[in-house]
């Protein structure tokens, strides 16, 4: 394989992981912020109880955002593993 097909390749592989990788990240960060915002603006959001019981919308929404954070990595992994991965196969 000459140097620069390997060189595209390599720009390829770098380019859709950073893609992956920042639309993932975007993603959180916008869980993450509006998560502080309505803190911020409106706790009394956060101070209703769900159904009853002793757990309030703030603590159900911030596992939420941990459990979501763990899935997009989970997804993240998926896609580097099953893809990127495959393309650096190929090209070897």
């Amino acid at each position: 394989m000459t140097s620069s097909k390997l060189s595209d390749t390599l720009k390829r592989i770098i380019f859709l992981n950073n893609l992956v990788s920042y639309i993932l990240t975007s993603i959180v960060l916008v869980l993450y912020l509006a998560f502080i915002l309505i803190i911020g603006f409106h706790p009394q959001l956060f101070h209703i109880y769900l159904f009853n019981s002793s757990i309030t919308i703030g603590i159900a929404f911030g596992l939420f955002i941990i459990i979501f954070s763990i899935f997009l990595t989970l997804i993240y992994v998926l896609i580097s593993n099953l893809y990127l991965d495959k393309i650096r196969e190929i090209n070897d």
